[in-house]
């Protein structure tokens, strides 16, 4: 990897969603004592990512700041457990992070009164969402939040096709049918899968999410960089922030770059939300480069460990 994500430094563990084993990464604070009560931070990761990327070098990060923190493989995804394989479904993705809170609050070094969340891109989406029915989450940050039932409904940023939601629905319609007639299952690429795939009509999103899924930068063999067509219906049909007004007194903390592309998300997000919150805006960074590039990354995890001291660890 062109960045070090830290995720070599994380403690393998597996927890439970219903009936499926999660797996997961434990970052432990510097000098831990299991005898002590930690606040404790779980990381979500984006769309088609996986738990060695970006939410490994956040949870490292947090952890050297006096945290536990837990990233994880999304179920049906990564090295967790769920079938069908592959599938990206919201609801399913917000229960993972309600199931990731379970298994924080049977540690004994955890203070159970103590808990965040966190997620980059998709994952902070539903990471906004889960807070809004989850009351142990006192407080959340999302980096280049994304609302994954938006970019569904209307498509990228930067893609513009008419009637866009009819058409998805129309491939879907044609997914399931193939499926349940026993053919085999189709999936879409989240980015590019190759540097030939992308020519003058790929977005900057796209482009900037290839180079760092699927190369050198932080390629991982576990992220696979694909989804279940029939997973776009479930997409079309969700909105990461319907409630999200609801979540007050608990803060919430919005990090976006001043270029990115998907800033939009971000401003509609604090347009609901009530007070408190707040937006961080990391001058001269897109999108993807709040993922792991180093003069980016380090005054975002400034900005999370003063968020979260306030509205985690000394409340």
């Amino acid at each position: 990897m062109l960045y070090d994500t830290h995720y070599q430094e994380g403690k393998k563990v597996w927890f439970k969603k219903f009936d499926l084993k999660i797996a997961g990464l434990l970052f432990l604070p510097k000098d831990f004592d299991e005898t002590l009560k930690y606040p404790a931070v779980v990381v979500t990761h984006p769309g088609g990512g996986v738990k060695e990327q970006c939410s490994s070098l956040y949870a490292w990060n947090l952890s050297q700041n006096g945290y536990v923190a837990l990233a994880f493989d999304a179920s049906h995804q990564g090295e967790s457990e769920g079938l069908p394989r592959y599938l990206e479904d919201p609801t399913s993705r917000v229960e993972d992070i309600r199931s990731a809170v379970d298994y924080l609050v049977t540690l004994s070094y955890v203070d159970e009164n103590k808990i965040g969340a966190m997620g980059i891109c998709a994952g902070g989406g539903y990471t906004m969402n889960a807070i809004q029915t989850e009351a142990r989450i006192k407080a959340t940050a999302g980096i280049s939040t994304w609302d994954v039932g938006d970019s569904a409904k209307n498509g990228f940023p930067g893609v513009n096709i008419e009637n866009f939601m009819q058409k998805l629905l129309a491939e879907v319609a044609d997914a399931r049918t193939k499926e349940a007639r026993g053919e085999e299952p189709l999936y879409w690429n989240y980015v590019p899968k190759s540097e030939e795939d992308i020519d003058e009509n790929t977005s900057v999103i796209q482009k900037e999410a290839y180079e760092y899924y699927r190369t050198e930068r932080c390629s991982y063999p576990t992220s696979v960089n694909k989804y279940l067509v029939s997973s776009n219906d479930k997409l079309a049909a969700w909105d990461a922030f319907s409630h999200i007004d609801t979540v007050a007194p608990r803060p919430l903390l919005f990090v976006v770059g001043s270029k990115a592309d998907t800033l939009y998300f971000t401003e509609d997000a604090y347009s609901k939300a009530n007070e408190p919150k707040e937006i961080f805006v990391v001058e001269g960074a897109t999108h993807v480069d709040l993922y792991d590039k180093p003069e980016f990354v380090s005054q975002v995890v400034r900005k999370l460990v003063e968020f979260f001291d306030k509205g985690v660890k000394n409340v």
